[in-house]
């Protein structure tokens, strides 16, 4: 695949093991692996970023064919599995590590990004607060973590896994 079509996104949306499996099924997305991002600690631990002291935030990268799945499809989805008007939880997770966030490295992937959140607000009597911003860094997470809930199909998870993908 050529490079150009490849596309590159940073998903927060709470627990990262159900995002992660989530936006693992979606047609065109071609890798996901889960870690911390834009925080001010370099490479922490879970139990750092847990401690909400490290400013991370739980999240999930993203690579997808651009020519298979649009960047607003791939939002879209994202947006159908969190509640962006809540600051700082997701399901029973509380913390800022689970604030919601879409980051991204390419500058011209910031228009479409904020033009899909103006269409979700319309759903919305309150405000959006997912945060949408360039990607400072991102740390992969332990390898525990990765694929988490392919390994403990039984494991927490804050997303309905089982609904389907519109």
């Amino acid at each position: 695949m050529d490079q150009a079509t490849k596309g590159f996104l940073w998903l927060a949306g709470g627990c990262f093991w159900g995002v992660e499996a989530y936006i693992g099924k979606i047609s065109g997305v071609l890798k996901t692996n889960v870690g911390y991002a834009n925080g001010h600690k370099e490479n922490p631990t879970y139990d750092e970023v847990c401690s909400g002291t490290t400013g991370h935030v739980e999240t999930v990268y993203v690579e997808y064919d651009r020519q298979q799945l649009k960047l607003s499809t791939l939002l879209h989805y994202f947006f159908t599995v969190i509640n962006p008007t809540i600051l700082n939880q997701q399901g029973y997770d509380v913390g800022t590590q689970y604030r919601t966030g879409i980051y991204y490295k390419d500058i011209a992937d910031k228009a479409a990004i904020e033009q899909v959140v103006c269409q979700e607000q319309l759903k919305y009597k309150i405000p959006i607060v997912t945060e949408v911003l360039p990607l400072l860094n991102y740390y992969v997470a332990e390898e525990y973590h990765q694929k988490y809930l392919q390994k403990n199909p039984k494991g927490y998870c804050h997303i309905n896994l089982n609904q389907t993908l519109e």
